[in-house]
């Protein structure tokens, strides 16, 4: 058995895989956002290990055997993060997340600093990297700068807690914009233009090796033999991909979770970043992935749900028997920028709207913009993929909006690229998480990541798409008459 352990933005979830490659069971525990001033994002790492332990025991209580017999664990988990430990590994503050906007004039600092970045980073400076905030963290809490120790990615620091042992992996470590993405290694030029060595950066092991082995204490409190290995792990986004099999140049797949991601698998480093397009290392050796990132997708329908007092499911039910052509005449624009926007515009002030309020706009004409506007900053995306010279003809999609069919058609429609769901596609960096564990078992590649099957095919619609052509004029019109107002 193999235990995949995924930290996201708003849950830990826990995914159970047996060596057939069957899931067993899933378990997950709610976490929560703190924003105590505009642009902040921050979490407690504390918390993350509560609700870890909270789904463990959940997960534990409804499959007793099967999780007994684990005996290897992979990590996925939401990228960029800052955790920063003292010398005796005690959380100097919360940590800063990848939807925090507060560093970007430390960005406009790196890049000064550092000349060489775009070249060894791959990736423009933006304030969700990690750097910045290092840089904010220098300049605002100087007294915390000095006593950073170590700095850790969220995952990372939740491996310390499992092995006491600091590793990351290549994958997660080119969201901090001080790896070597082609050498797969940190740079100590980059470090350098943020006064930090690579004596406080984690060790690093490609995401499918082993890390180390689950604490003796922590394997008999979770009733499990000794020397269970934690595999490297990876980044949420390339173990979603190893989730859904994307392992090959031209794989690729979106991912509706908190953020948006398109992602397309790469076999060499292939850096583009005037487009705003991530080049970062894959969770496999020899394998690279571009990726387009809006920092709000389904969070913007969750957004919705608490604006209006309802549930996802009746909002998406109103949608059942919606036409086309009232969408085109009373839904208004909706702009998904809750928490700026990264590609392709790299603007954390850009805001979220509502545009063409009528009498006649309903709640459901609102729905369906909300579910629009997300799907044209993916279609945004995916243009400055092309940009940069991906091609891509079919688009896995996952996380928890791959439940919606009427999205995963609306998507077709405006990409104009077939959308496939996978059985237990919402699954995502969990099953990856547990898949990564199982190779650095000893799995083979060919064997653990395979496609799981095919649930639905969605193809576009030339009509609906062309119905769907100056609504998205009209949205990115008003991004441009917007910015910086």
């Amino acid at each position: 058995m193999f235990l995949g352990i995924d930290l996201g933005t708003s849950e830990v979830k826990l995914l159970l895989l047996d060596s057939a490659g069957h899931i067993v069971g899933t378990a997950g525990s709610a976490l929560t956002l703190s924003s105590p001033e505009s642009l902040w994002s921050e979490q407690e790492p504390a918390n993350w290990w509560t609700a870890t332990q909270d789904a463990v025991a959940k997960l534990r209580a409804a499959h007793p055997m099967a999780f007994a017999a684990i005996h290897g664990i992979g990590l996925s988990g939401q990228m960029h993060g800052a955790v920063l430990l003292d010398e005796a590994d005690a959380v100097l503050r919360p940590a800063i997340l990848w939807n925090d906007g507060r560093s970007h004039a430390e960005c406009e600092e790196l890049t000064a600093a550092a000349p060489r970045l775009h070249d060894i980073a791959g990736n423009l400076a933006m304030p969700g990297f990690t750097a910045p905030k290092l840089l904010w963290v220098k300049k605002h809490e100087p007294d915390i700068f000095e006593r950073v120790k170590s700095v850790l990615l969220p995952k990372d620091w939740l491996r310390l807690q499992l092995t006491g042992d600091k590793v990351s992996d290549p994958s997660d470590a080119a969201g901090t914009l001080w790896l070597d993405v082609a050498r797969r290694d940190w740079s100590d030029e980059l470090l350098a233009s943020c006064d930090l060595t690579r004596a406080q950066m984690p060790r690093l092991v490609e995401a499918s090796e082993p890390s180390g082995v689950l604490k003796p204490e922590l394997a008999k409190a979770w009733g499990l033999a000794p020397e269970v290995i934690v595999a490297g792990g990876a980044g949420d986004n390339a173990a979603s991909a190893i989730g859904i099999g994307a392992t090959q140049p031209g794989d690729g797949f979106i991912s509706l979770g908190t953020s948006g991601v398109l992602f397309v698998v790469n076999d060499r480093y292939r850096p583009n970043p005037a487009s705003a397009v991530h080049a970062f290392c894959h969770a496999l050796p020899q394998r690279w992935h571009q990726m387009s990132v809006m920092l709000s997708a389904a969070s913007c329908l969750r957004w919705f749900c608490t604006l209006v007092g309802a549930d996802e499911a009746t909002l998406l039910a109103e949608l059942a028997s919606f036409s086309p052509n009232d969408s085109a005449v009373n839904a208004p624009i909706f702009l998904p920028y809750l928490a700026g926007e990264r590609t392709p515009h790299n603007d954390p002030f850009a805001p979220g709207v509502f545009h063409g309020l009528k009498a006649q706009t309903t709640r459901a004409h609102c729905t369906y913009a909300v579910l629009e506007g997300v799907t044209f900053g993916l279609a945004d995306g995916l243009d400055a993929l092309r940009a940069a010279g991906t091609q891509v003809h079919q688009l896995s999609l996952v996380g928890g909006g791959s439940r919606s069919h009427f999205w995963a058609q609306l998507i077709a429609d405006a990409v104009k690229v077939d959308i496939v769901l996978h059985t237990g596609s919402e699954a995502g960096g969990a099953l990856g998480a547990a898949r990564l564990g199982w190779l650095a078992c000893g799995g083979a590649i060919d064997a653990v990541c395979t496609r799981p099957p095919v649930a639905a095919l969605f193809s576009p619609d030339p009509q609906r798409h062309a119905r769907l052509a100056p609504r998205l004029a009209r949205f990115r019109d008003l991004y441009q008459r917007l910015r910086g107002a």
